[in-house]
């Protein structure tokens, strides 16, 4: 995590905006006289909407950051009429689950605005919230997503300076095949058990369970990526709750102190997310025994219970992704090493035009896009390179396969940068490189592989400018990476990294 690169320093800013965006909520509700409970539900409101949007356009962002009532509203509403009928409340919370997974499929939008409508059901449970507060819950989610959108797209709008990059499109496939369908069927199973097995423990807390068991299906495919998420997020859950042992119960909800440790829990959830789920879970863990101290039920009872809830959620978790309509890891690592190869080439091909003249022609989105692929790379193959990992080759190749792809995207980002140079120029020998560079990833993508697709082509010999000769550098360190992941890649059948 203190490692991973964050070009821009676009991950930083991003975490600040989001401790700025909420604090901005969560003190609107206040000043607007509405009720501590209310002004939760705000301040999670607004870390919804600074967290989930991630459409590919500012506008895209901005009609979802409209549309996130359209799906809480109603689902708070029934929520809360429901709150002591338990048989009908947990079907209806099975049926939100079902349709928030299955709304994954549309894209962006759907995932936001599923995870919105979740959790707003999980709210309404964890506030014990009734119909009759339902007209400050409505004022108060209004006020934070007005506050969010604000800092979002006017005071702070980091999207604008940087595109945002295209969130990499859900792995294709059709009825059961679809990976949205089946995990919406997985997940409403395994809420179902932790449910049911979560009122055993507590039938006030029970919650937890569910929103354990439904976190872990969030951005997971294959059924080797939702145990390992399910076990970062018990770690991240126990480390959290010892932290809150020695944090948050000796504050006793004091406010200015509480609000603070808040604001640095929410900046360690944005912050780390990207790089460290277990880190992330840490951040949830603390700011949930911080929220109940507010709220005045903290004790090491409650935190033991908590991690109780997380336990039998992740176990709830992996039994669906188990036994019911598995989905394997080894299709998912072979699917989206493919598409961050093409990401490569992509990035290169567009470097390669700007350097020619064409002013269109920008790498930087590319390049971005690339970052996301990465990431879902290495969500793919943790799995395989996890320290309880038994498979001793194909954790060295994954690993190898990891560390060859961080080098690309850093050349990436290194040609991404000259190009953006308006005085850089490129010379014959620069694209003869490039040229190499796509024939290497159509020869990695290709299943049988093209005998002449690493034929060189004549260059021409000039002599570039030191910009040109940064670039070319940077185009002959990706012929070389791309050249060592060939054997990694190309292994016997029988290795199941990626097909031969």
């Amino acid at each position: 995590m203190f490692v991973a690169p964050d070009p821009g320093r676009v991950r930083l800013r991003n975490s600040l905006r989001a401790v700025l965006g909420i604090a901005l909520a969560v003190a609107l509700a206040e000043f607007a006289g509405l009720s501590l409970a209310a002004s939760i539900t705000g301040g999670l409101a607004a870390l919804l909407a600074l967290f989930t949007v991630a459409d590919a356009t500012v506008r895209a962002q901005f009609v979802t950051t409209l549309l996130l009532p359209v799906a809480g509203f109603p689902v708070l509403a029934v929520a809360t009429a429901l709150h002591g009928l338990t048989p009908l409340r947990d079907l209806a919370f099975l049926a939100v689950v079902f349709c928030g997974v299955y709304a994954r499929r549309w894209g962006p939008r759907g995932h936001a605005l599923g995870i919105f409508a979740f959790m707003n059901f999980f709210t309404t449970q964890f506030l014990h919230a009734l119909p009759g507060q339902l007209p400050e819950l409505y004022a108060a989610i209004g006020i934070a997503l007005a506050a969010a959108a604000a800092v979002r797209f006017v005071l702070w709008p980091l999207e604008r300076r940087v595109p945002p990059a295209a969130a990499p499109a859900p792995l294709p496939g059709s009825g059961l095949s679809r990976v949205t369908t089946r995990q919406a069927v997985q997940a409403a199973a395994a809420c179902a058990v932790a449910l049911g097995i979560g009122q055993v423990l507590s039938e006030d807390r029970w919650y937890w369970a569910v929103g354990t068991t439904w976190w872990i299906f969030v951005n997971t495919v294959s059924r080797g990526e939702t145990l390992v998420r399910g076990f970062r997020r018990v770690l991240g859950t126990v480390i959290g709750i010892a932290v809150g042992m020695v944090v948050a119960i000796p504050l006793h909800g004091a406010p200015a102190p509480t609000a603070a440790l808040v604001a640095l829990c929410v900046f360690g959830i944005f912050y780390s997310a990207p790089v460290s789920y277990s880190w992330m879970m840490l951040a949830v863990t603390v700011m949930a025994g911080l929220l109940y101290g507010l709220l005045g039920v903290l004790d090491p009872a409650l935190l033991v219970l908590r991690l109780e809830e997380t336990a039998v959620g992740a176990v709830s978790a992996a039994l669906a992704v188990l036994l019911i309509l598995p989905v394997t890891t080894h299709a998912i690592n072979d699917a989206w090493i493919q598409r961050t190869l093409q990401g490569v080439r992509a990035a290169t091909s567009a470097s390669l035009r700007r350097l020619s003249g064409e002013p269109d022609a920008d790498p930087a989105p590319h390049a971005a896009e690339l970052e996301l692929l990465l990431g879902r790379v290495r969500l793919s193959l943790a799995p395989l390179v996890h320290p309880l990992s038994p498979f001793r080759g194909r954790k060295a190749r994954a690993r190898r396969v990891l560390a060859l792809l961080d080098e690309c995207a850093d050349e990436v980002r290194g040609l991404a940068a000259v190009a953006s140079d308006p005085a850089a120029s490129h010379d014959a020998r620069l694209a003869a490189a490039c040229w190499r560079v796509e024939a290497a990833v159509e020869r990695l993508t290709s299943r049988h592989g093209d005998r002449d697709a690493g034929r060189e082509a004549p260059v021409a010999e000039t002599v570039a400018p030191v910009a040109g000769q940064r670039a070319l550098g940077h185009v002959s360190g990706l012929e070389k990476l791309l050249a060592e992941l060939d054997e990694p890649l190309r292994t016997p059948p029988g290795s199941l990294l990626v097909r031969s």
